[in-house]
């Protein structure tokens, strides 16, 4: 026999003899075989987190003894350390509460414990106090802070610098703008990657201030918010133990009704996120556009050659990174609907669609950081830049003789740009031809450097 005989107030259930979970558990994983997609190493870390400070914190209450209490803490970090995450089988796709993953974490830490030597039973021990009703809210919201803390945001950063450093090197390359993917007037290259840089800076900028709210926990409301069953100084205490574990400032939930009924938080992070997927997602094409060619394209830049790019044409290189961040914003921007229709989901005390909302949010979460690094890595450090069809790009641009505006006006200027796009020539040869201005007049208004500095090159200034 693979099996054993677990009892729970339903009656008798089968479990794998090698399962540390129990009766609830397993009959979660009969019940829902649905996606096959568990719940990240994230959101299981937060979980042993969330039971270790909860065993300590009873313990300081004197609502649990020494050796109980020290028994469930380590199992539950243990399972905060990864170290049973096979142990957690349960379809994301279950009750929309997730009590069947408390319950499972429950069980695998009171089996633990009790293995350790201590009798532990998985609802009055190791979820005193608490319900999966609370408890659930405050994994998602400690999952994600977690996920901010070690992932996206260093990973922001690195863009960042990268980003700034990539400009200064390309800001003495005059290119040809765009607006409405035509020629326009002349920017640098530092100035268009400079731009990149800052979305990236804003977007970390909505990013921190949204964290406030997920700081927020639910912890202490138990079943309703009322905190039944729960010792009033339980999810302050509990708050302030995981602040101190993760370094976050977590804190108590000003309104468990609000806590646990709703996940505002969590759709504002979410909308947070969009943002950025929308500014990378940006990045990643002008890139791609940039880097089109060799022959036909715009040819300006040269992204690291990575992988061939053809199963049949030799020699194609694709830009598989920026196609790569493009995938992964647009899932970015389908996880925040998703988000948005689950939290709209809250039904008078609790809203039932937490694990696909936790995981939708944690995946973008994870999916921004870890993309961020790979564009960094193996696109914006590495790309060349093709100097010399950028110049003669620019010295063919028609549109430089905006510049020229206040010395011949708009007509005379729309006349000669026409010229030199109809001929094919260099904007500065058909105004000499056109104007009577001299020429060295005209090289100080038609330099590209100039005009990407701004001021109106007409009146001198």
């Amino acid at each position: 026999m693979d099996y054993r005989i677990e009892k729970d107030s339903m009656g008798e259930v089968r479990v794998p003899k090698s399962a540390l979970y129990g009766a609830q558990t397993q009959r979660a994983v009969e019940n829902f075989p649905i996606s096959g997609y568990t719940f990240p190493r994230t959101f299981i870390r937060a979980l042993g987190l969330i039971k270790a400070a909860a065993a300590r914190v009873n313990l300081d209450l004197g609502l649990l003894d020494a050796k109980k209490a020290g028994a469930i803490e380590r199992a539950a970090l243990a399972v905060a350390e990864g170290e049973h995450d096979d142990q957690f089988p349960i379809d994301i796709f279950q009750t929309g509460s997730g009590t069947s993953t408390n319950m499972n974490a429950n069980e695998v830490i009171a089996t633990l414990a009790s293995r350790a030597g201590q009798k532990v039973h998985p609802n009055d021990d190791v979820n005193m106090c608490q319900s999966s009703n609370d408890v659930i809210p405050t994994a998602v919201h400690v999952a994600a802070a977690l996920e901010m803390k070690d992932n996206l945001l260093p990973a922001l950063e690195h863009l960042r610098k990268t980003l700034r450093k990539r400009a200064e090197e390309c800001d003495d390359v005059v290119k040809t703008g765009r607006t409405h993917l035509m020629d326009a007037m002349p920017v640098r290259l530092g100035q268009e990657i400079g731009g990149w840089a800052a979305q990236i800076e804003l977007a970390m900028e909505r990013v921190q201030a949204s964290l406030p709210r997920l700081h927020e926990l639910a912890i202490g409301g138990t079943a309703v918010g009322t905190g039944i069953n729960a010792h009033p100084e339980f999810g302050r205490r509990v708050a302030r133990r995981l602040a101190e574990t993760t370094e976050i400032p977590f804190v108590e939930a000003r309104d468990h009704f609000a806590a646990q009924s709703a996940m505002d938080a969590a759709v504002e992070m979410s909308g947070q996120l969009k943002t950025l997927a929308t500014a990378l997602y940006k990045i990643a094409n002008d890139l791609r556009w940039m880097n089109s060619g060799p022959q036909a394209g715009l040819a300006e830049i040269v992204l690291p050659s990575l992988q061939p790019g053809s199963s049949i044409m030799p020699g194609k290189i694709n830009p598989v990174i920026p196609e790569a961040t493009m995938m992964v914003c647009v899932e970015v921007m389908g996880n925040d609907v998703t988000i948005a229709l689950c939290n709209a989901s809250g039904n008078f005390q609790l809203n039932v669609m937490l694990p696909l909302l936790a995981d939708n949010l944690l995946e973008s979460i994870t999916l921004l950081g870890n993309v961020s690094r790979v564009l960094a890595d193996k696109a914006v450090a590495g790309f060349a830049v093709n100097r010399d069809a950028v110049r003669r790009l620019v010295d063919k641009n028609p549109i430089m003789v905006t510049v020229l505006n206040p010395v011949i006006g708009y007509e005379k200027g729309a006349a000669i740009a026409k010229q030199a796009y109809r001929e094919g020539r260099r904007l500065k040869d058909v105004a000499a031809e056109q104007t009577d201005l001299p020429a060295d007049e005209l090289e100080r208004l038609l330099d590209p450097r100039a005009m990407t500095e701004g001021g109106i090159k007409g009146s001198g200034q």
